[in-house]
C-alpha cells in the first residue's frame, strides 16, 4: 500500500459504520470543500448519500482520502497523477494484497473465535 508516514499525525479512525463530511474533514487533516472536489476528480471516491444529499463516507473512504492526501500534500502527484497512480495497475496489486491479508486475519479471527467457545 501507500506510506502511511505522513498519516501518523492523523488521529486514529474510529469504529463507526458511516462518517459525516465534518468528522472526515477532521479524520483527514482536509477542509469539506476539499473533500468534495476530490469526489469529482477520483471516480473511486464514492460517499452514500442520504436525504438532502448528505454524504456519509465509510471506512474505505477515510483511507482512501488518507491515500490521495498522501499522494498530492506529501509526494508531490498532480491531481492526474494520483488519479493514475490509485486506478493503475499497482493499485489493484495493493488491493490483491489487502485481501490476502483480510482473509488470513479473518481465519486467524474465526479459529481464535472456535477456541474461544470451547
Amino acid at each position: 500500500m501507500l506510506d502511511g508516514s505522513s498519516n501518523d499525525e492523523l488521529p486514529p479512525i474510529p469504529a463507526k459504520r458511516y462518517f459525516a463530511i465534518g468528522e472526515v474533514s477532521e479524520l483527514c487533516g482536509v477542509k469539506p470543500h476539499v473533500l468534495r472536489y476530490w469526489e469529482q476528480e477520483f471516480p473511486q471516491l464514492k460517499p452514500v448519500k442520504r436525504r438532502g444529499n448528505r454524504r456519509y463516507y465509510q471506512r474505505q473512504d477515510v483511507i482512501l482520502i488518507r491515500q490521495i492526501r498522501t499522494l498530492l500534500y506529501h509526494e508531490g502527484f498532480t491531481i492526474g497523477g494520483a488519479r493514475q497512480k490509485l486506478s493503475g495497475e499497482g493499485a489493484r496489486q495493493d488491493l490483491n494484497q489487502s485481501q490476502q491479508v483480510i482473509r488470513q486475519v479473518r481465519s486467524e479471527l474465526e479459529s481464535l473465535l472456535a477456541t474461544l467457545r470451547r
